[in-house]
């Protein structure tokens, strides 16, 4: 069996609520539709109703929710049941999502977005890089390359912390990225990391720091935007000062992110 990396990510310094959607049918108000509520986006909601696609069918209502929160599905149902939808439409979804939350990045150019909630992005990340339906659980499926991701929302002044627990083997790679830097953070000049092997990377040039860490160690990742510095913690032990942030950046966000390797 493959070795998978999988990191849970705590973000301390923000509190978020989860807010859920209900439909309920009401005689001349319009009302959720079934594919909605599965999670489906409005453009193929549109698409499977102009084919004639009024409910999903049970194979459908089953893999679909699945799928789009990143889960591994393996279902068995007969021919004519719908399982080409179950999974085409949330692999479309994936895609489109991928796509236009790449030109919205590029758009945006660093930009802090509007959100009520504070998770790994299922839009800014890697197709391999997997995100559990809490949005703070992530795992590598790459056999070799790195692969990563960001978080929903970043930080632009002040002091900001947050930890991530190594839940399995690999190697990883923490720290801070703007959206327009490689999601292999550490390897350009918009991210800095802190890797497993006790190196921490910067514009792809690594040097010795802190500690070597591995499974069940908690890293703490802290942004000081007043002394325009990067600190890492191991296990709640400070390892001290790792990065000067460039002048150049004040006034951008930067985002907690991850980098997994099997």
């Amino acid at each position: 069996q493959d070795r998978r990396s999988a990191y849970a990510a705590h973000y301390r310094f923000a509190q978020h609520t989860f807010k859920t959607r209900h439909s309920s049918v009401d005689c001349g108000k319009a009302t959720m539709s079934a594919f909605e509520e599965l999670g489906v986006c409005p453009e193929l909601i549109r698409a499977v109703e102009d084919m004639g696609w009024l409910l999903p069918s049970p194979i459908q209502q089953e893999s679909i929710p699945l799928i789009l929160t990143g889960g591994d599905v393996l279902a068995a149902a007969e021919t004519g049941s719908g399982k080409t939808g179950a999974f085409a439409l949330p692999v479309l979804q994936l895609i489109h999502e991928a796509l236009t939350g790449k030109a919205q990045t590029n758009r945006a150019k660093g930009a802090h977005p509007s959100t009520d909630v504070l998770e790994m992005s299922k839009v800014d990340r890697d197709p391999l890089l997997a995100i559990a339906s809490d949005g703070v659980v992530v795992q590598s499926r790459a056999e070799r390359s790195w692969c990563g991701g960001r978080a929903t929302a970043g930080v632009r002044e002040g002091r900001c912390y947050f930890e991530c627990k190594v839940r399995d083997e690999g190697l990883c790679r923490i720290g801070w990225a703007m959206t327009s830097s490689s999601l292999e953070i550490g390897t350009d000049a918009l991210s800095f990391g802190y890797g497993g092997t006790g190196k921490k990377s910067h514009k792809r040039q690594f040097d010795d720091y802190g500690e070597v860490f591995g499974l069940n160690d908690v890293i703490g990742c802290a942004l000081d935007w007043e002394e325009m510095t990067i600190s890492f913690y191991k296990n709640r032990k400070s390892l001290g000062k790792a990065f000067d942030v460039p002048s150049s950046m004040r006034g951008n966000a930067l985002y907690p992110a991850i980098s997994l390797k099997n």
